[in-house]
């Protein structure tokens, strides 16, 4: 009987496999086959892509992310209550004026696509309050970004920036920074203006001293330059409004000092001690030594204690 049910369980784990495979097949020849009909302009072909779009969604939103889109479907355009765009995962470097006609836009993802510069389009969306700039190939931004003001999110991992763009340091609403896996040595010191910044994440650069200017952000909720090539971290105790600090994959020899209550991710933090200093383990060990010459002693006897008092107390002085 148990090798009737073996033989039973075997063949439908099998189809269980092939099954699994087809559609990883399927799935990857649509993948090609969306990819070469991307090249094709004609509008059968771009339908194909784009599926349904023909009226404004009810939900203000529009997703065409992972399309293997070359152009911006212009149709989107004529959606001028549009709240959200959402072009991730394509093949995008360009975008046409057009779009300057979505007003109403707050959120407008452009990551992993082949943008080296932004287009100017961009700037002219002055409702935006998220924007999602990363894994492109951009080394700079232009001064016009500085015209959106409403800008509350702002995303640039993963470019090619070897500084962090002044025209940052100009949008004064600004809460959130993602700048991480970027080539960037230092930051700007007009970056303290940003006090409503609240988050600045900077894992992955090429930092080799903490930035000297977030020790005069003390509105900083957040702070992250994990994986960066940090030795020394100064006192963040004045920083009242700190409540996370990541420094973890950092050649450090010490642990940032923080307030009461701020969580630390990294080597010496609340999980294990930071390491004593030097002149420190010194005075611990001669104590240690200390204590372990007068353990060695032999006790004191009664009669030589009572000897010792006894010349105590007969000693009369001069």
């Amino acid at each position: 009987m148990p090798l009737l049910t073996s033989s039973i369980i075997q063949p439908q784990k099998n189809c269980k496999r092939v099954r699994v495979c087809c559609c990883f097949a399927l799935q990857t020849m649509g993948n090609i086959i969306k990819g070469i009909i991307a090249f094709i302009p004609s509008k059968t072909c771009q339908n194909y892509l784009l599926g349904e779009l023909e009226e404004m969604p009810v939900d203000k939103m529009v997703d065409l992310s992972s399309k293997h889109l070359r152009r911006f479907p212009l149709r989107v355009c004529a959606f001028t209550e549009l709240v959200k765009l959402y072009l991730s995962d394509n093949n995008l470097n360009t975008l046409p004026p057009e779009l300057e006609l979505l007003q109403s836009l707050q959120i407008l993802a452009l990551d992993f696509n082949n943008f080296k510069v932004l287009p100017q389009v961009v700037c002219t969306l002055k409702q935006l309050s998220i924007l999602y700039l990363g894994n492109n190939r951009l080394r700079d931004l232009p001064p016009e970004l500085c015209f959106l003001k409403n800008l509350q999110t702002l995303w640039i991992e993963s470019n090619y920036f070897t500084h962090l763009p002044v025209v940052v340091c100009e949008l004064t609403l600004l809460k959130t920074l993602h700048a991480g896996s970027n080539p960037i040595r230092q930051l700007p010191n007009e970056l303290k203006n940003l006090k409503e910044l609240r988050s600045i994440w900077m894992s992955g650069t090429l930092l080799t001293e903490f930035p000297l200017v977030l020790l005069e952000m003390p509105f900083l909720d957040v702070i992250d330059v994990d994986r960066n090539g940090i030795r020394f971290f100064p006192s963040l105790v004045h920083m009242q409004s700190l409540k996370l600090v990541i420094y973890d994959h950092n050649p450090c020899q010490n642990a940032p000092k923080v307030a009461k209550g701020v969580r630390r991710v990294g080597r010496w933090s609340e999980e294990s001690p930071e390491p004593k200093k030097r002149s420190e383990a010194e005075a611990e060990l001669e104590n240690a030594k200390d204590n372990k010459e007068v353990q060695a002693l032999p006790p004191m006897d009664a009669t030589s204690q009572s000897n010792e008092n006894s010349t105590e107390a007969t000693t009369v002085p001069n």
